[in-house]
C-alpha cells in the first residue's frame, strides 16, 4: 500500500510526531497511532455505561436546577483542576 500526503499541514504534523513519539519511520509512528487509537476506542466502548450513567446524572442535575451559574463556572473548573486526583 502506498500512501501519499498531499496536505503540507498533515505532512508538518506528521514529521512533528515522528519527533515527539521517536518514531524512526511513517509506518512506526503509523502503527503508533493506530494502537493509541485501538486503545481508546476499547477503554470508551468498556466504560459506555458508567459514561452514559454520568452524563444522565449531569443532565438530571440541570433539569432540578442544580447547575452551576456561569459567572461561577470558570472560577469551579479552575477549582477542581487544582485539587490532586
Amino acid at each position: 500500500m502506498t500512501i501519499q500526503i498531499r496536505d503540507a499541514e498533515l505532512e508538518a504534523r506528521l514529521q512533528k510526531q515522528l519527533e515527539a513519539t521517536g518514531s524512526t519511520t511513517v509506518e512506526e509512528l503509523l502503527l503508533r497511532l493506530l494502537e493509541s487509537q485501538e486503545e481508546q476506542d476499547r477503554w470508551l466502548l468498556e466504560n459506555r455505561e458508567g459514561i452514559k450513567t454520568k452524563i444522565q446524572r449531569g443532565i438530571n442535575q440541570l433539569d432540578r436546577g442544580e447547575g452551576i451559574p456561569e459567572e461561577r463556572l470558570k472560577a469551579y473548573l479552575s477549582k477542581l483542576k487544582a485539587k490532586p486526583e
